[in-house]
């Protein structure tokens, strides 16, 4: 099966620092693929390059077999890649339901009901908060509207970046569930970035592990998790 995200020697930096060195990785067409790694790794800016900033130094990006290496963040979007940054980054003067609808500004608005119903579907939370502010939402409430947010442009790919952080175990547990709902229902490719490595690599049909900006290991999620350098780093201690 060909990629649907295919990323090939991969560099960035920002100024001298070099953050991603040689990046090799692929996500193809209704897969959960996890990237697992320690504050620093470079999991992020691997994210955000996907989105053109930082722009890649060297190396391509391409998806569905179109280069988009130097487009623009917002011709990105239109191609239905979403994403769901670190920090959930809402909107926390707009109601849920106005998040909801800044989400939907790239999609076909005969399909906002649909994908409306969908999301409430999928977080009922939100449906009982859609006239509340988001800032005076829960944490785990800003995750799930910022992943509905994302989800209202109808993405063939869904980015994460650690959707878990700050949660209660709990509320990580609706997270998780929540993204193989999408993806077992809806075929909803998803990239996933997340300390939690335990959950990632459960989830994941494949992952990858990144050490200071380079891929070190990589195989199926019950591969990765068998392994005793992936044990001892990530997974012992509570980890």
């Amino acid at each position: 099966m060909t990629a649907l995200l295919e990323i090939r020697k991969l560099e960035a930096a920002y100024g001298r620092v070099v953050a991603l060195k040689g990046i090799d990785l692929d996500v193809k067409a209704g897969e959960i693929v996890t990237l697992i790694g320690a504050n620093g790794a470079g999991k992020s800016t691997l994210m955000m390059t996907i989105f053109g900033y930082p722009r890649a130094r060297a190396g391509t990006i391409r998806f569905d077999g179109r280069d988009i290496t130097a487009m623009p963040a917002h011709e990105i979007a239109k191609l239905h890649i979403a994403q769901s940054p670190e920090g959930r980054r809402i909107f926390s003067r707009m109601t849920v339901f106005e998040n909801l609808q800044m989400g939907a500004s790239i999609s076909d608005p005969q399909h906002f009901d649909d994908n409306i119903a969908r999301i409430f579907a999928l977080f009922p939370r939100l449906k009982e908060r859609i006239n509340q502010r988001g800032g005076t939402l829960s944490g785990g409430e800003q995750q799930m509207l910022a992943i509905g947010r994302a989800l209202m442009s109808r993405p063939r790919l869904l980015l994460l970046d650690e959707p878990s952080l700050g949660l209660a175990p709990l509320l990580a547990k609706q997270i998780f569930k929540a993204i193989r709902t999408l993806n077992e229902q809806d075929g909803l490719a998803v990239f996933l970035v997340e300390q939690n490595a335990f959950h990632a690599l459960k989830l994941a049909h494949r992952g990858y592990v990144m050490v200071n900006g380079a891929i070190t290991l990589s195989g199926s999620g019950e591969d990765l998790l068998k392994r005793p350098e992936v044990r001892a780093a990530y997974l012992e201690g509570g980890h």
